[in-house]
């Protein structure tokens, strides 16, 4: 029978659900598991339990074959990502996460993440425990960065030149600690904090057994879609009154991710609720989460998302409950316009006379490469910056607040760093997320396919006279939707080994999902493909006509409607 319009999906509730309720809020067996030496992993319920900490259980599977070949278990590490709303941090805080990941992880790197943070990859157990305690110290946690809880609170980072930003990002990190987890359990495993009776705990918003799925929300403003809001579950789209944040559009029901094969998964944009006055946005915040908390789908978890929660309950239900629990009505919603997303590269002036760099970090990894020692290059700014640094949700890095007197000087270490290349709009505008070797749901090469696959797409545009053109190009390697290919006006997605679904059709502002083109091809077709579709682009577009728009202005591509039933057509 269909579920459709039902407030509470009936069946047996998936697994993570029993480990949620026996947790006694998050703790599990993980101390435990800690102090076995024997394995270098987390066994069991613990191995999703680390997740509501922001940690993610990995191995390098570059060498799994060979460490199975000799009788070795897989080489167990974590990947850590780091709380920071809004993306914001301090040069000293980035000396102290520089050093940890030099002298404490596998790879050596820092990772700036689409959720406008920083990873730590490769984290072995023995250092596990020094790592909470040493970004503890400099004000930094990883609650609640994955799990079943609401993620990151992402908040759009460049248009520091208008006084709103810093109200919008004051939001960010409220909405942020409102909607945090209330146990004692990180401060008690982690930072060695006292122990307390997990039962007299309470989570008023989360709720004992938390939420069906991960939760993502964002604060984003106009004109800059810098955060792709509708890749996710809330999102608070500013609305000013001149230079005065009056309120927040609200809205719900983003979503990025599927499952190959399974029609019941899709895409999704997010839908528009109505707008509200400030003093309203915890209160919406907290109302949104417990809805979804108490309607999502604890049987499914591949359809458990606030996406599909509104596509079986309906958006006016979704809504009036909202408003039941946040006891308010959404006044209609205010004009407001996307016109571009990304990040504004090179120096930009801020209203207090102050100036702002924006730095390319390719796929986000900030490493020491040869002839681009950026890791380097940050460590040294990082030393005499006295402003502050802005993670972008686009895995690029901004060098914030910096007086007219230093600016020279900062300029000259990026450009000695090579942190301030020539590199092409193309470059600019791709983005892969990290998939192998270390992410287990990896289907498909993406951050090291990147590089290459963008070099040849440089190569096309330039073969049909449009190099000073480019593309929204993103790979991901699997349907998870890390990379945010479905909001890319080309976007792949890893089906298999150098095998991707190729999907076309989104637009430069992110208001639109890409339809699938091509299916489980590899990249040699997909560039064939792709010299083709950019050739007839050249040929027959209109004035100043974006990729996306003239694929589906052309009849190549039909534009995707919000729904299962037309993604799938």
């Amino acid at each position: 029978m269909s579920e459709k319009g039902k407030l509470i999906v009936e069946g047996k509730l998936s697994d993570n659900e029993r480990l949620k309720r026996e947790s006694q809020h998050l703790r599990g067996t993980i101390e435990a598991d800690l102090s076995d030496d024997l394995t270098g992993g987390f066994t069991a319920d613990n191995f999703q339990l680390i997740r509501f900490h922001g940690m993610y259980q990995q191995d390098d599977r570059d060498i799994r074959a060979e460490r199975t070949k000799q009788k070795l278990e897989p080489l167990h590490n974590v990947m850590l990502r780091a709380r920071l709303p809004g993306g914001v941090i301090t040069p000293e805080q980035w000396l102290v996460i520089e050093k940890f990941a030099e002298e404490n992880t596998l790879y050596g790197s820092v990772r700036l993440t689409t959720r406008q943070t920083f990873q730590f990859h490769g984290v072995l157990k023995p250092h596990i425990k020094n790592m909470h305690q040493t970004l503890n110290k400099t004000g930094i946690d990883s609650i609640a960065t994955a799990g079943d809880v609401n993620r990151n609170v992402l908040c759009t980072s460049n248009p520091i030149e208008s006084s709103v930003h810093k109200e919008a990002w004051e939001w960010a990190a409220k909405i942020s600690e409102h909607l945090l987890p209330k146990t004692n359990a990180y401060a008690e495993i982690w930072l060695d904090g006292e122990k307390v009776d997990s039962t007299q705990e309470e989570e008023p918003i989360l709720g004992d057994n938390y939420l069906p799925r991960k939760f993502k929300t964002t604060v984003v403003i106009p004109p800059l879609n810098d955060v792709d809001v509708h890749a996710n579950d809330l999102n608070f789209v500013a609305i000013a009154d001149g230079d005065k944040l009056i309120g927040f559009n609200v809205l719900v029901g983003g979503g990025l991710a599927m499952t190959h094969g399974d029609t019941s998964t899709f895409p999704r944009k997010a839908d528009d609720l109505g707008f509200i006055s400030l003093d309203k946005t915890l209160d919406v915040a907290a109302a949104v989460v417990s809805t979804q908390r108490d309607w999502g789908n604890r049987v499914n978890r591949k359809n458990a998302k606030t996406k599909y929660t509104i596509e079986r309950v309906g958006l006016d239900t979704f809504k009036a409950e909202v408003e039941r629990r946040a006891e308010l009505k959404f006044e209609a919603s205010k004009a407001y316009e996307f016109t571009e997303r990304g990040d504004r590269f090179g120096w930009v002036k801020g209203i207090d006379g102050k100036h702002h760099l924006t730095l390319f970090i390719e796929n986000g990894r900030i490493l020491d490469f040869p002839g681009k020692p950026l890791k380097t290059g940050v460590r040294e700014i990082a030393k005499i910056h006295k402003g502050d640094f802005r993670l972008t949700a686009n895995q690029n890095l901004i060098v914030a607040g910096v007086p007219e007197n230093q600016k020279e000087v900062i300029e000259s270490l990026a450009i000695k760093h090579g942190l301030m290349q020539s590199v092409s709009k193309q470059r600019l505008d791709s983005m892969a997320c990290v998939s192998l070797p270390t992410c287990p749901l990896a289907m498909a090469e993406s951050e090291r396919y990147l590089p290459e696959a963008v070099t040849e797409l440089e190569a096309i545009l330039a073969k049909h006279g449009m190099t000073d053109e480019s593309i929204i190009y993103r790979i991901t390697g699997c349907p998870n939707g890390c990379g945010r290919a479905m909001l890319a006006e080309i976007g792949l997605v890893g089906k298999g080994p150098n095998k991707y679904n190729l999907h076309i059709g989104g637009n430069r502002e992110g208001t639109r999902i890409p339809r699938m083109y091509r299916e489980n091809i590899s990249d040699v077709e997909i560039m064939q493909v792709v010299d083709g579709l950019v050739g007839q682009w050249a040929k027959e577009r209109n004035d100043d006509e974006a990729f996306g728009d003239f694929v589906i202005r052309a009849g190549i591509i039909k534009p995707v409607v919000n729904s299962a039933e037309d993604f799938y057509e």
